[in-house]
């Protein structure tokens, strides 16, 4: 039967395997969708609820907030640049058998993930004052330094194991056929690393905006973005301003996803020379 988890079969019931999606599709329409709508309902309504776009104007005719913005942009481009320098050649040597036999490296990397997000800010903030970085002289360098330090494994997990799974005939090929490293690595393994690298930026730009708890911390508060103005509007029972600045950080989601789509699957021809 159709309507049930069971299909009958001879004299007994079978159990229909695409029924164990139900409880996948029951908390994804109540701790998803249900709160995205109710976010959106807030944003363009008013205190007593009719429909409003006082939001939407307050948001885009608010110098402080497009700044905010703006700031919060420029961070993520920035941590997100500077985790691929690190991260891209650090998970390729990694990957290397002869140098990390045993993944062993690879958890010492990533081992600070296993500690509580805030005791690891603390510890960064602890650290960096110690040595002369801290929000009263170089906040903006201190948040930077503490948001490439918490992204950072975010970078190098689907970089190494992208790393792994490199067609190895390829690059052989290549340098049967005379190509230098040089060459191998532009026309070989870079575009094979290509849906690495758009997975880790993926996972570290859109979450550095709403990181405040490091810019809140390391920076004492003198740097803000847009993740901090959100906690601030909904923390003075805002909601309605707090809701629309929740909708643009929705908004630049999706485009970040729509301008990378399929390039984690498509990772174009590799010449081999």
């Amino acid at each position: 039967m159709k309507s049930s988890l069971f299909s009958r079969k001879g004299h007994g019931l079978v159990f229909q395997r695409k029924y164990l999606c139900i409880p996948y599709i029951v908390f994804l329409v109540l701790f998803i969708i249900i709160p995205i709508l109710i976010i959106v309902w807030y944003a363009f309504t008013d205190a007593s609820g009719r429909p409003s776009f006082d939001a939407l104007v307050d948001f885009f005719t608010s110098f402080s907030k497009l700044n905010v913005l703006l700031v919060s942009v420029f961070i993520a481009l920035q941590t997100t640049l500077i985790c691929l320098i690190i991260g891209y050649p650090l998970a390729f040597f990694l990957a290397d058998k002869k140098i990390n036999k045993n993944a062993v490296l690879v958890t010492l990397f990533i081992a600070p993930m296993w500690i509580n997000f805030v005791l690891r800010t603390w510890a960064t903030r602890d650290l960096l004052t110690w040595m002369g970085i801290n929000g009263g002289s170089t906040p903006y360098l201190a948040t930077l330094i503490g948001m490439v330090q918490n992204y950072l494994p975010f970078v190098l997990l689907p970089l190494y194991t992208t790393f792994l799974k490199l067609d190895k005939s390829q690059i052989e090929a290549a340098y049967d056929l005379g190509a230098n490293p040089v060459q191998v690595f532009v026309k070989n393994i870079l575009p094979q690393s290509v849906p690495g690298i758009v997975s880790a930026m993926l996972m570290t730009f859109t979450p550095t905006m709403s990181s405040y708890v490091i810019t809140e911390t390391l920076s004492e508060g003198k740097v803000t973005i847009i993740g901090s103005y959100i906690d601030l509007d909904f923390t003075s029972r805002l909601w309605n301003e707090g809701s629309f600045m929740a909708v643009i950080m929705l908004i630049i989601i999706g485009i970040s996803m729509f301008l990378t789509r399929g390039q984690e699957k498509d990772t174009g021809r590799t010449n081999l020379w």
